[in-house]
C-alpha cells in the first residue's frame, strides 16, 4: 500500500467527472475509495472511445485505484448495506443534488446518526441557502453562468464559446479535495466529523473574479471589470514563419532581453513608453502584444526557439493533443505509462504528478469493472456468502464484474 492517505476509507456516491476526479485524486493519495454505483452504473462508463461496453476511456481516466460495488440504494436492503459501509468509513463523498440524498434517507443527519465522526462531503451546484439550490449543474451551465463564454467574445472570439475541457468539474473537484483534506485534519485535532458543501458556483466565480472583479473590487468602481492583459485579442499563440510558439514576455528583465534580441538597445527600451514600466505594460497591452505579433512572425519557430531560449524568455511550442502525448518532457520522466487492464487490455495511464520524499503514492489498480469487488467489500461489512447471493437475486447488488 502506498500514499499519504492509506488507510483512509472514502464512501464514493459521485458520478460523471466532478465528483470521480475527486475522489480518483484520493485513491491516488492511497485512500481505500469504494465506488458505489447503480445497476446500471455511473453514465461515465458509456461514453467516449471503448474497446468494452461500459468501460469508455473517460471512466478509465476517473475512477483508478478504487473499489467498485453496486448497490441499489432505492431498496431498503440498498441503503442498509451502505450504512454498513459508512460505520467504517472516514468520508462519504456525494455530488448529486442534497435533495436528492435525502429522499434516500441519507442526509448527513441519517449517516452521523450512524458515524458521527464521518466527513459528509457534497459537491452540490450552488450553496443551498440561495435560491439556485433546487437547480441542476452540469459543467456548460455554470461556466455560462461565470461567464467564461463571454470573456471569449471579450477576448476576440467571433462567438460565445464554451472553454472544451470540463473545467468547471475539473475546479471543483479539486476544491473539494482540499475541502476533504482539511475536514480530515480538523477530525484529526478535534475529533468531530462534519457535512461540508463544496458548491460549484461560487468556487468558480471566486475563480473567475480574481482575475476580472478588476475595478469593481472598490465601492465605488474604479475602472470596468476584467484584467485586461488576458482579454487582449493579441493574447494567443503568436504565429512564426512555419508554424506558432507559445510566448510572454512579462517583466523588465524579459522586455529588455527581447529588445536586445531584435536588434534594438536599451535606450530605445527606456524611451519607448509601451514597455518602461510594469504600468506602462499594463496600459498598453493591446498594442504591445500585436507588436510583439508582427516581429514574431518574420522567423521560423526553430530559430526563435533557439534564440529566446538563450535569451531567457518563456517560450515553447504549442502542441497539439498528439505531440503533447509525445512531449519530450513526458517521456523524460515516465509521465505516461502503459498498464494492462483485465477486460481491456494494454491502456495508457497517466502518473500521479506530485512527487513525495515519504509517502509516495502510486497506481495500485485499475478502475473496476462493474460490480467487480461487490462481494469483497460486503464480506468485510459483514455479509456472508449466503446473504450475499440473496441480494443479488434481489437486484440490490451485481458480482459478476461485466
Amino acid at each position: 500500500m502506498s500514499g499519504p492517505l492509506h488507510g483512509v476509507r472514502i464512501i464514493d456516491l459521485t458520478s460523471v467527472i466532478l465528483g470521480p476526479y475527486a475522489t480518483q485524486i484520493l485513491a491516488d493519495y492511497g485512500a481505500d475509495v469504494i465506488k458505489v454505483e447503480p445497476p446500471e452504473g455511473d453514465n461515465t462508463r458509456y461514453i467516449n472511445a471503448h474497446r468494452t461496453p461500459g468501460m469508455g476511456a473517460n471512466f478509465l481516466h476517473l475512477n483508478r485505484n478504487k473499489r467498485g460495488i453496486v448497490l441499489n440504494l432505492k431498496k431498503s436492503e440498498g441503503r442498509e448495506a451502505l450504512l454498513r459501509l459508512i460505520k467504517t468509513a472516514d468520508v462519504l463523498v456525494y455530488n448529486v443534488r442534497p435533495a436528492a440524498m435525502a429522499r434516500l434517507k441519507l442526509s448527513y443527519e441519517d449517516v452521523a446518526a450512524v458515524n458521527p465522526k464521518i466527513i459528509y462531503a457534497g459537491a452540490t451546484g450552488f450553496k443551498q441557502s440561495g435560491p439556485y439550490a433546487a437547480k441542476a449543474a452540469y459543467d456548460d451551465i455554470i461556466q455560462g453562468m461565470v461567464a467564461l463564454p463571454s470573456l471569449l467574445v471579450q477576448a476576440g472570439a467571433d462567438r460565445p464559446r464554451f472553454a472544451p475541457s470540463t473545467l468547471t468539474d475539473r475546479i471543483t473537484g479539486l476544491n473539494t479535495v482540499h475541502a476533504v483534506l482539511a475536514a480530515l485534519f480538523h477530525r484529526e485535532r478535534t475529533g468531530e466529523g462534519q457535512a461540508v458543501e463544496i458548491p460549484m458556483f461560487e468556487g468558480v466565480t471566486q475563480f473567475i473574479l480574481s482575475d476580472h472583479m478588476g475595478g469593481r473590487t472598490f465601492e465605488p468602481p474604479i475602472a470596468p471589470m476584467g484584467y485586461p492583459r488576458l482579454l487582449t485579442q493579441h493574447r494567443n499563440p503568436y504565429k512564426t514563419r512555419d508554424g506558432y510558439l507559445c510566448l510572454l514576455i512579462y517583466n523588465d528583465k524579459q522586455w529588455r532581453a527581447f529588445f536586445k534580441l531584435i536588434g534594438k538597445s536599451d535606450a530605445d527600451f527606456e524611451q519607448d513608453e509601451r514597455v518602461n514600466t510594469h504600468s506602462d505594460r499594463a496600459k498598453h497591452f493591446d498594442a504591445l502584444y500585436a507588436w510583439v505579433a508582427e516581429v514574431i512572425e518574420t522567423r521560423p519557430s526553430a530559430e526563435w526557439l533557439k534564440d529566446l531560449t538563450a535569451a531567457d524568455i518563456p517560450v515553447m511550442p504549442l502542441n497539439s493533443l498528439d505531440e503533447l502525448l509525445d512531449d519530450p518532457h513526458h517521456a523524460a520522466t515516465g509521465f505516461f505509462r502503459l498498464m494492462e487492464h483485465p477486460s481491456e487490455g494494454t491502456i495508457r495511464e497517466m502518473e500521479i504528478p506530485t512527487t513525495w520524499s515519504k509517502s509516495q503514492p502510486d497506481i495500485r489498480m485499475h478502475a473496476p469493472r462493474l460490480g467487480e469487488h461487490s462481494a469483497e467489500v460486503l464480506r468485510e461489512a459483514g455479509y456472508s456468502n449466503a446473504e450475499i447471493a440473496a441480494l443479488g437475486a434481489a437486484g440490490v447488488t451485481n458480482t459478476n464484474a461485466k
